[in-house]
């Protein structure tokens, strides 16, 4: 099938200030260790509720240990973010190479996506605090843009392949699949604390991608 869109899922890079690049494995291990405790606590809390302290003693390390590597609360919160954002394009990667048609490329995205909503307390928080971006003081990417530029490049080839039912609109379909899977994923979040996205987007997939493949 054609290459999905080459500007979906581009690698974001913010303007925080950041601390030193680990040149170690230790050191790398150690920046992953404070990423993780401050995502899980981003879920918890909020950004707002969340203190460097906090983190520190989440991860059981001093506060100037995880200034060492992350100078702001800012900059942990824009690490997680972009983390949460490289996270699509190696699944895209990794299911392109499945070898599937265009339109369950899509179906096969959002499925592992819904997963890793559930279980991805880095994906959990990076959504989080897309949330929360009036909050904090750095500038983050503009969620969804990415995820609707890659569905409609699916959609646009599963029509050239006839795998649409006609009729309809990548561009329109594409929009209303983001807003479906990530209404749901919220709700889930609101209702459940994300114990139920996959089983709700299994729910909802099955009659939107029916409404949209060709019979």
């Amino acid at each position: 099938m054609p290459e999905p869109q080459a500007t979906a899922f581009t690698p974001q890079k913010t303007s925080a200030r950041r601390g030193s690049e680990p040149k170690q494995e230790r050191s790398a291990r150690t920046r992953q260790r404070v990423l993780r405790g401050a995502a899980e606590l981003f879920t918890e809390r909020g950004f707002r509720h969340t203190s460097v302290k906090d983190v520190a003693d989440r991860v059981e390390m001093t506060k100037g240990a995880v200034y060492f590597h992350y100078p702001t609360k800012e900059a942990l919160a824009v690490a997680i973010v972009e983390e949460h954002y490289a996270h699509w394009p190696k699944m895209l990667d990794e299911i392109t190479r499945e070898g599937l048609g265009p339109l369950d490329t899509a179906v096969r995205m959002l499925e592992r996506a819904a997963t890793a909503f559930q279980e991805d307390v880095v994906v959990q928080a990076g959504a989080r605090l897309q949330l929360e971006r009036p909050q904090i003081d750095a500038e983050l990417p503009t969620p969804y843009v990415d995820w609707i530029a890659l569905l409609e490049s699916l959609l646009t080839s599963a029509q050239e392949a006839g795998e649409l039912r006609p009729g309809v609109v990548p561009a329109k379909a594409a929009r209303s699949l983001v807003s479906a899977f990530f209404g749901s994923q919220h709700v889930s979040d609101v209702l459940s604390g994300r114990a139920d996205v996959v089983t709700r987007w299994q729910d909802l997939s099955e009659l939107l991608f029916r409404a949209i493949r060709a019979d």
